[in-house]
């Protein structure tokens, strides 16, 4: 079952404010060293934008399972050759995905274990139930 994204009226019911505006001044600098330089932001936004896209995230789906090379790829996720090979060229850029050729045939994997964990992570958090 797929949840629809709450309004933006019915976000702001959910979500507590602050019933005075003052400022903690100790909170503040604790936080501040530890929040990232805004270049870096924008290099994870663009990561996670990356990751936003449904058929991407299928792609990566099977290559969290196994190594595999582009027509076995296409054939899994039912999605023509040059599409695969279109959402594996941003991938690729991305560093999510790494290929390997094999005589005429191209091999693709997940680039890491820190892509492979971000993935069972993020499918793990979905499966959840809400409390």
């Amino acid at each position: 079952m797929t949840k629809l994204p709450k309004s933006k009226q019915e976000l702001s019911k959910d979500s507590p404010t602050c019933d005075s505006h003052e400022v903690h001044l100790d909170n503040v600098r604790q936080v501040q060293p530890e929040i990232i330089p805004k270049h870096k932001a924008q290099e994870m936004a663009d990561f996670f934008g990356t990751l936003a896209d449904p058929h991407r995230l299928r792609l990566l789906s099977a290559l969290a399972k196994q190594e595999l090379c582009v027509c076995d790829l296409a054939a899994s996720v039912k999605m023509s050759e040059s599409a695969v090979s279109h959402q594996l060229r941003i991938l690729r850029n991305m560093r999510l995905v790494k290929y390997r050729r094999e005589g005429r045939n191209v091999y693709y994997s997940l680039k890491d274990s820190h892509i492979t964990n971000i993935y069972r992570e993020v499918a793990c958090h979905i499966d959840e139930p809400e409390i």
